[in-house]
């Protein structure tokens, strides 16, 4: 009988925020006393380098009884997707909970998503509720990406924005599931079935944009998206990456989040819609110089934007893997 749930945690260096995850999982698993072999755990370490995958598998081996707990060691750093699809592919389940190693889980996570999972039998995605660690809720549910969206994110400015409404990316915390294009893949659950159907996440991303990738593969294919607000889980958002960290400060994104970006806007709207999307971006930011006119501030781009926009955009569709 396969296990009702897997758990892919990725971890790379940071074997300390990883075990905390794991511990955190663990927990809740005990308090929803459900059948010992229910729910199984991958920690995969995407060739950390650094004694991370040691110090886990250690952790792993000192347990007293035995947790259930494997531990895969990826030969090469293949991303977010990769990772996840190591992870889903070392134990078969009839589901499966991508999780990110900067979360922890609340208790009663799984008697709240296993009761989702009852209602929802026939759902692909199921999302719960993300929280800071000030209990804060984070937004984890979109609207995706486009040449509209593009356009106001580039003009940053408010009667854009409210003319341009229902293309904005980000929706409420708490939207109808029938508003859900993708979801934030800090933490959620993958039915089975759909990933049989739909097959892995693609691993052409090295990090960002695969979730929205995913859950429009899953879209196309007739599988739908629904929330579980009662399973909560703390996202320390940044821990497990930098990017969100350096779009806070408007700092120069890595060449992967860019790659990501083209390889996306491609896949959902072929490649004419990535060179409108560009376009519809610099449309943006000439609306943001006319505030000008008004002695009102101009947004700050992000550094270099103007030119990294097109990274990718040549060969949008090839694979990328960083240096190193």
């Amino acid at each position: 009988m396969l296990p009702r749930i897997s758990v892919s945690i990725i971890n790379y260096r940071t074997a300390d925020m990883t075990l905390d995850c794991v511990r955190s999982v663990l927990a809740d698993i005990a308090r929803a006393n459900l059948n010992p072999d229910a729910i199984q755990i991958v920690v995969v370490d995407n060739k950390s380098g650094d004694g991370s995958a040691e110090r886990i598998e250690g952790w792993i081996a000192a347990q007293s009884p035995p947790v259930p707990v494997t531990l895969v060691k990826a030969t090469e750093n293949s991303g977010y997707s990769g990772g996840h699809n190591r992870g889903m592919a070392a134990v078969r389940a009839e589901s499966y909970l991508i999780l990110n190693s900067d979360a922890l889980l609340k208790p009663g996570f799984f008697t709240a998503l296993t009761d989702t999972m009852a209602r929802h039998p026939d759902a692909g995605l199921i999302v719960p509720r993300l929280e800071g660690e000030d209990g804060v809720g984070q937004i984890n549910c979109f609207r995706f990406a486009g040449p509209a969206s593009e356009l106001i994110r580039g003009a940053a400015t408010g009667p854009v924005t409210k003319l341009l409404k229902r293309h904005e990316v980000a929706l409420t915390l708490a939207p109808p599931d029938d508003q859900i294009e993708w979801a934030s893949f800090a933490c959620i659950l993958l039915n089975g079935r759909m990933v049989d159907a739909i097959g892995p996440m693609d691993e052409g991303y090295f990090l960002y944009y695969e979730d929205s990738e995913y859950c429009l593969r899953a879209r196309r294919a007739g599988w739908r998206l629904v929330r579980a607000p009662d399973a909560v889980a703390i996202h320390f958002r940044g821990g497990s990456g930098p990017v969100k960290e350096l779009a806070k400060a408007k700092k120069r994104a890595p060449e992967y989040y860019y790659r990501s970006r083209s390889r996306f806007m491609t896949q959902a709207h072929g490649k004419a819609g990535l060179l409108a999307a560009n376009l519809a971006w610099y449309l943006g930011r000439g609306i943001a110089q006319m505030r000008r006119l008004l002695g009102k501030p101009v947004p700050q781009a992000t550094e270099n934007e103007t030119r990294d926009l097109w990274i990718g955009a040549g060969s949008p569709l090839a694979p990328f893997r960083p240096k190193g």
